[in-house]
């Protein structure tokens, strides 16, 4: 990817271990940027039975599918025609947070897909925590593009969903032509080489780490008890319009107290985000629940365990990555988006977008679209 205007520069920190996990801060939902769109929340109209396919009207442009794959069933968000993308979200968003790239792709030719993961908005739901892994996902993902009558398919993804179109990318190069990752780096086995993930996790008498808290039955029960209030407090805490002295309770970034009660409404929401696009969110997880989203987090040490054979090995496809200069992911792991090209040989230079947080895409949608195009056209 070229160079524009000095977005790919890095700057070089070094962390301790124990620094680069406080510095990690809480993973979770996405919103919306640019010209703000009608919210559309994929419900389908009528009585009796769900539909297989539908269109929403608040977004006509846009097909809803239920496709079946790995013996679940996902729901996918489509546009466009032409070569295929797929595009993975990340915890705890659903398809919507590609809203913008879905329309731009399409327009630019090409054939764009949002599915809902497992566990997800209106994709099914298995209710042992073990199929939530990387693999499971992987497969999900793998199936989704023979079930939609494709060879070959592109796969973008941002935070949890850039790791799995990362491993995607590594596992299966003669479906997944390419790569593109918003957010985290590639990392060998998925979570790093250094160990179990969780026994890398700092925890206190009054605080644990978020990953930690995300897997007490407590989260489930705290992130869904105000739903309005907990995609609004997400939605600005980890954006770039968030203030660099904003905290969690005067803790250190990426701890939690173990009995919550540390989200505050924000005095405003960013202007890339409204309430209408509050509103699907809380309309899917209302329906959804954060019981499949939080099981992937119960299965960090399991899916590390299950990457063990890949262990160092190399993403051969071309690949873009791109992350916002404040983005508490691309700080924590400064480093190893600066060595990731040793395992990503065909690897672009990576594109750092200036005032950007965690919601790549959705805080800065027409650069991460256009990039995102530019690098697809010259596959």
């Amino acid at each position: 990817m070229r160079d524009n205007q000095g977005s790919n520069t890095m700057r070089d920190a070094t962390f301790s271990r124990r620094d680069m996990l406080w510095a990690g801060g809480a993973l979770t939902v996405g919103a919306a940027f640019a010209e703000p769109l009608k919210a559309a929340a994929a419900e389908p109209s009528g009585a009796g039975p769900e539909p297989t396919s539908w269109v929403d009207s608040a977004m006509p442009e846009v097909t809803h599918r239920m496709i079946e794959t790995n013996g679940i069933r996902l729901h996918v968000a489509e546009q466009g025609e032409g070569p295929l993308v797929i595009l993975c979200h990340g915890f705890p968003e659903c398809w919507y947070s590609w809203r913008h790239q879905l329309g731009a792709l399409a327009k630019a030719g090409f054939r764009a897909v949002a599915p809902d993961l497992r566990g997800y908005g209106r994709s099914d739901r298995p209710e042992e925590v073990e199929k939530y892994t990387i693999l499971d996902d992987i497969g999900d993902i793998v199936g989704l593009v023979d079930a939609l009558g494709a060879k070959r398919a592109v796969i973008a993804g941002h935070d949890i969903g850039a790791a799995i179109a990362w491993q995607t990318a590594l596992l299966r190069p003669d479906i997944f032509r390419a790569v593109i990752a918003l957010s985290p780096p590639f990392r060998s086995r998925g979570f790093g080489d250094s160990g179990p993930p969780t026994t890398l996790m700092p925890r206190t008498e009054n605080a644990v780490f978020y990953q930690l808290f995300l897997q007490n039955p407590a989260a489930e029960a705290g992130l869904g008890r105000d739903l309005r209030l907990t995609f609004r407090y997400q939605f600005y805490t980890l954006s770039g319009d968030r203030p660099p002295s904003a905290d969690v309770g005067g803790l250190p970034p990426g701890m939690m107290p173990r009995k919550g009660g540390f989200m505050t409404d924000p005095p405003s929401l960013p202007a890339w985000v409204t309430e209408s696009d509050i509103d699907v969110y809380v309309k899917e997880y209302a329906r959804s629940g954060f019981l499949g989203p939080l099981a992937w987090w119960r299965n960090i040490d399991r899916g590390w365990e299950l990457m063990a054979p890949f262990a160092g090995a190399a993403v051969t496809v071309p690949a873009l990555y791109m992350a916002g200069d404040r983005d508490f992911v691309a700080t924590v792991f400064s480093q190893d988006i600066a060595k990731q090209s040793a395992l990503v040989p065909k690897l672009r230079p990576p594109i750092m977008l200036p005032g950007c947080g965690h919601w790549t895409q959705q805080e800065r949608a027409p650069e991460v679209s256009a990039a995102m195009i530019d690098f697809l056209r010259q596959l």
